[in-house]
């Protein structure tokens, strides 16, 4: 494979898209691509090798879902909930009309 230079066609993972994408190179480190921009979205962002970042997860949010889960799992199978019986509807509101409107 031939050494990258300035301006070549490189793939790389763009942010912005999500996806990897076509990318030109915009600066370099030694022979390093250092920056790249995206030739779909115009971003530029650092030169990824092609690799996602790693997922946010937030460790106490899975943990809290986790409890939730085991908690619900040893209380075994939930009461029988009886039917809801809908409440008697109120009476008709009188819409109003339009007409000739009081002078004052």
């Amino acid at each position: 494979m031939r050494e990258v230079r300035l301006g070549d066609v490189i793939d790389d993972f763009c942010v912005k898209c999500k996806r990897v994408m076509n990318h030109s190179v915009v600066s370099m480190v030694g022979r390093d691509p250092a920056k790249v921009r995206c030739r779909t979205c115009y971003s530029d962002h650092d030169y990824r090798h092609e690799q996602a970042p790693p997922p946010k997860v937030d460790n106490r949010k899975a943990a809290l879902f986790n409890e939730v889960l085991a908690k619900v799992q040893t209380e075994g199978p939930a009461a029988p909930v009886s039917p809801v019986v809908p409440a008697p509807a109120a009476a008709p509101v009188k819409e109003k009309t339009k007409g000739a409107r009081k002078k004052s």
